[in-house]
């Protein structure tokens, strides 16, 4: 019975652990099925890593029929990190890379039988043969080309063409690129002669390899050589009354000669790259190859920037010291070549993955970054040739007018030389110590024009920096990239309206106060002022380019989708919560309205408000500026004016009193300044300020000690002070010449007979005192009483 059991038991057992083993078998059969599941929807949906735990489940294998952004699991990570990814690339750049070089003896296998297949005789050194004497025939061209077509035809279009001094791009741009034709026509010379002379020796080829062959030589050679004529364009070495850079010449033959054999390198390197790719040769060859001159090119960039980096750090701040330049200019000159140089390993770096990973290479970013220096270059030098040859096409005609009016003023001038010359001897350092008005830098549509022609090769050399980096560049087509660059256009024209509006106004201010020449500081005061539009223009220039600014302001909100028309409201409120919060604010601004309009003073001119009189120096919307003839400034509300009183309109009569001794002869008097006035409106300094001569008014007042004869005379406001200073000057001296006198203040003071000599020192002191006291009296008399004018 137990044996029965035992056998029982085990087979029991025996059946467990068959079923047990099926069970696992199926069980790892469907792991498998699953984990490759899993791994192929990873793939397709771009995962990288899939995590599975202990019990055998898939954590973030996405679920079948989707992907993870359509069945996001809570907790598990939809897509792994920008590092995951990075350290992912890396690490199958390494296994890529090492399984290459791994394989790369077998592909130096693989390229030599490719080459004996495709070459004409079977052997490799067949290429090097057509490398060798495509490059003879090329140098040889070469030579003769400079010999022939340089010296015997070209030349003398060259020679003829250039200048001793030529300015500016209208005259410098039209030779460079006339030399730089030149030069391109002797590199195709150079061409047809190697061509010619290859086929006169060993005839038409025949295969296609080494046509193929011939042809990457000669694309070479006709690039590097058009590259070099280009820089040759840019730096001009050898001429540098052409240059336009701020470069010595030793530091543009230098830069030169880096440029021109780094361009032939590269250009070499990656032609000689592309031909092997291209041949079908083995790829592990065509990355190492052009990999290894990638890098060579590289440090020899890299080298080039070190050597000529001060060079043309002086050449962006055009010559001038830092501490003369703007900051952004500063910034331009010290970090271009840091920046460059990272640009450049990085853009190396960025060609090894592409080529190790077998990613598709497209420019190569070093020619890249000089395919968009070359862009900038020849865009902002073609808009400056415009721009000079527009603006000076409108100054042709000043030379000629200017030596016309220079002729009709040739009297005018030599009459005036000799006073001008001992004006200059008097004081020459004057003209030096007035200060300059500050320029803007945007002073002058010109300006304005060179500035925009900078920022179009801006942004001409920004896209086309993008298409070198991403070709395609689909993103530009995106709602948020078409935003940004209708903000930009948005911006970039408001720029131009802002600027075209300020320098209009400007130019109108400038013209209008172009023929009023300034007071000097310190004088009398009371010359003629600026016009109404000169006076005026200033307070609409700050409205009008606000208005500017609040439409490209509110034209941007509405390109951004913002609703403007609680703005509207707000400031409708604002405004008259000001209104009713600043009633003198108001009175001000509208009592200053009604002035301008009325024209009752203008920039420049002297005028007394009762207290304070002065200069008209700064009007602004509520108040304006009293420059007193003393040096105070004084700032007056225009609310606050009740009376005004304008000393520099139309005409100014001045009145001067002279005393003279009882025994002058009137007549005489009056017929010798009648004399006078004539021969001061004949005065070549004075003459021409007169409106109205010196005459004698006769005797107009008897004193106790003298006769008061008052002459008058009537000049243009401002100048009544120089001749009145003349008029004293030349009455002087004529009265001594003919014996008149001028009567000294007397005053008589009487004392009692009895006390004549016994007046006591006090008595002396207050008689002094009484003749001090008359005095006073007759000199305020004299200046027009207490309140008259003290200038």
């Amino acid at each position: 019975m137990q044996h029965y059991f035992f056998r029982f038991l085990l087979c029991l057992l025996l059946g467990i652990g068959l079923t047990a083993h099926t069970s696992a078998q199926e069980s790892d059969a469907g792991g498998t099925e699953a984990l490759s599941r899993a791994i192929e929807q990873a793939a397709e949906s771009g995962v990288n890593v899939v995590v599975v735990d202990s019990s055998g489940r898939f954590l973030n294998a996405p679920p079948e029929g989707g992907t993870p952004e359509d069945h996001s699991a809570p907790g598990a990570m939809e897509q792994p990190s920008a590092l995951m990814k990075a350290q992912s690339k890396v690490a199958a750049f390494r296994a890529e890379l090492s399984s290459r070089l791994e394989a790369l003896p077998y592909s130096v296998f693989e390229m030599q039988y490719i080459l004996r297949q495709t070459s004409p005789d079977g052997r490799i050194m067949t290429y090097v043969e057509v490398l060798g004497w495509s490059v003879l025939f090329l140098l040889v061209g070469r030579w003769l080309s400079v010999e022939i077509y340089g010296k015997r035809f070209a030349k003398k279009f060259v020679v003829s063409r250039i200048r001793e001094t030529p300015e500016g791009y209208q005259e410098k741009m039209p030779f460079l690129v006339f030399r730089f034709l030149m030069g391109i026509g002797a590199t195709i010379f150079a061409m047809i002669f190697a061509a010619l002379i290859s086929y006169l020796i060993f005839g038409a080829s025949g295969d296609p390899s080494i046509e193929f062959t011939v042809t990457a030589i000669y694309t070479a050679y006709f690039l590097a050589r058009t590259v070099s004529d280009l820089w040759r364009m840019v730096l001009s070495p050898y001429l540098a009354q052409y240059r336009i850079p701020v470069f010595s010449d030793r530091d543009a033959k230098r830069l030169y000669i880096w440029a021109s054999l780094l361009a032939t390198y590269d250009i070499s390197s990656t032609l000689f790259a592309t031909w092997v790719g291209d041949f079908g040769l083995n790829y592990n060859v065509y990355a190492l190859v052009y990999g290894v001159l990638a890098l060579a090119a590289t440090l020899g960039n890299l080298l080039m920037v070190l050597v000529n980096g001060r060079a043309i750090s002086n050449a962006i701040r055009a010559g001038r010291l830092p501490e003369d330049c703007s900051w952004l200019v500063r910034v331009l000159a010290v970090a271009w070549a840091p920046v460059l140089m990272v640009y450049m390993a990085f853009g190396w770096l960025k060609l090894a993955f592409d080529l190790v990973l077998e990613h598709e290479v497209s420019i190569p970013l070093m020619a890249g970054s000089y395919f968009v220096l070359t862009t900038i270059l020849v865009v902002y030098g073609a808009i400056n040739y415009v721009i000079e040859r527009y603006f000076r096409r409108g100054l042709t005609l000043k030379p000629a007018i200017d030596e016309s009016f220079a002729r009709d003023e040739d009297g005018v001038s030599s009459e005036h030389g000799n006073e001008q010359e001992e004006s200059a001897d008097e004081d020459p350092g004057d003209e030096a110590d007035v200060p300059l008005k500050p320029r803007h830098p945007i002073a002058t549509y010109e300006d304005l024009a060179r500035r925009v022609a900078g920022i179009l090769a801006f942004v001409v050399g920004a896209y086309s920096l993008v298409i070198v980096w991403n070709p395609d560049a689909s993103w530009l087509r995106t709602t948020a990239a078409e935003r940004v660059v209708d903000v930009t256009v948005i911006l970039f024209i408001g720029y131009i309206v802002y600027h075209l509006f300020r320098i209009w106004i400007d130019s109108k201010i400038d013209e209008e106060v172009g023929d009023v020449s300034e007071a000097e500081l310190g004088d009398e005061g009371g010359a003629g002022g600026a016009s109404r539009l000169a006076t005026l223009l200033p307070l609409f220039r700050g409205a009008i380019l606000a208005v500017v600014l609040v439409s490209i302001v509110l034209i941007l909100l509405l390109e951004l989708g913002i609703n403007v028309s609680p703005l509207f409201a707000g400031a409708g409120v604002v405004g008259l919560a000001v209104g009713f919060g600043s009633q003198t604010l108001v009175r001000d601004i509208f009592s200053g309205a009604f002035f301008l309009i009325d024209d009752a003073f203008r920039k420049g001119e002297y005028i007394d408000i009762g207290d304070v009189k002065g200069t008209v120096e700064k009007i602004s919307v509520r108040s304006f500026q009293l420059r007193h003839h003393l040096g105070a400034l004084h700032t007056i509300p225009f609310g606050e004016i009740k009376v005004l009183t304008n000393y520099s309109r139309d005409w100014v009569m001045m009145k001067l009193p002279l005393r003279v001794t009882y025994d002058t002869d009137v007549e005489k008097v009056r017929k010798l300044i009648k004399k006078l006035g004539q021969k001061l409106m004949d005065d070549p300094v004075v003459g021409h300020t007169f409106i109205q001569p010196l005459k004698s008014q006769g005797v107009i007042e008897m004193q106790d000690s003298a006769m008061i004869i008052r002459v008058k005379f009537m000049t243009k406001p401002g100048d009544q002070w120089i001749v009145r200073k003349r008029v004293y000057q030349e009455i002087r001296e004529l009265f001594a010449r003919e014996g008149v006198k001028f009567a000294h203040r007397e005053v008589t003071v009487r004392l009692a007979p009895d006390q004549a000599d016994e007046a006591t020192p006090k008595q002396k002191e207050a008689a002094l005192g009484a003749v001090q006291a008359a005095i006073d009296e007759d000199v305020l008399e004299d200046m027009g009483g207490p309140d008259g004018d003290d200038r």
